[in-house]
């Protein structure tokens, strides 16, 4: 890569990242690119060299971001574990990096957005749907999880974590963070109840916990759940 190559790189991502923190304090409705400039400490027309328009820098905020989420979730897909502690470790990763970053997950997930920019959101809700897909495979595969079509079944699972993040995610929710594993891991149970069958032993374990007949199945703290590497 050439020097000039080095610096349009670097120059890019000063301007991707400044745009992230602005998403971060007010949503993509204050993502204007005064504010970005202003941000990156450049000018406004710098942007404009490198995203031609607003949609355009949205939408590369929303790639950059979303496809950082599905490493991660690849990443816990192909580790060690069985396929319900996967769909768990995923589901609840997903849940905890979301509320920690509130802001920009309920901007990428759920504000409205520019047409064209909506494009590239499903796009990646695709991708996450695939990884939940493969679980999903391998679930069925060692007899853990119910003989369901798997690509309803991903597309199905990515919706209703999603969609129960809305109320912990929204501009207007306050309180929530204390209660964030809680939250996390109960989306991740209804989840897995979704695909398991009905004696898969984490699902009886987490059902016997709540009704205090057993100890609660321990969990890998999100902080542990760490992606295969990519050599493998």
């Amino acid at each position: 890569m050439s020097a000039r190559q080095t610096r349009a790189l670097d120059k890019k991502t000063q301007i991707l990242r400044a745009a992230r923190s602005v998403v971060m304090d007010g949503g993509f409705r204050e993502l204007q690119m005064n504010a970005v400039a202003a941000a990156a400490g450049i000018a406004v027309g710098t942007i404009y060299r490198y995203f031609p328009s607003r949609a355009e820098l949205c939408a590369a905020i929303v790639s950059v971001t979303s496809q950082r989420e599905v490493d991660v979730l690849s990443g816990i897909a192909v580790a060690e574990g069985s396929p319900s502690q996967k769909v768990r470790d995923a589901v609840r990763t997903f849940a905890a990096r979301a509320m920690r970053g509130r802001r920009l997950a309920y901007g990428l997930i759920f504000e409205p957005i520019d047409p064209e920019v909506e494009s590239t959101r499903l796009h990646y809700r695709r991708a996450i749907a695939r990884v939940f897909e493969a679980i999903i495979r391998e679930g069925i595969a060692a007899g853990e999880f119910r003989d369901v079509n798997v690509e309803i079944a991903g597309t199905c699972l990515v919706g209703a974590f999603m969609e129960g993040l809305v109320g912990s995610l929204a501009p207007d929710s306050h309180g929530l963070q204390a209660r964030a594993d809680e939250i996390a891991s109960a989306i991740a149970d209804i989840c897995l109840a979704a695909v398991a069958r009905p004696d898969n032993p984490l699902l009886i374990h987490s059902r016997n916990a709540k009704e205090g007949a057993a100890a609660p199945v321990p969990l890998r703290p999100v902080s542990q759940v760490k992606p295969a590497s990519k050599g493998r």
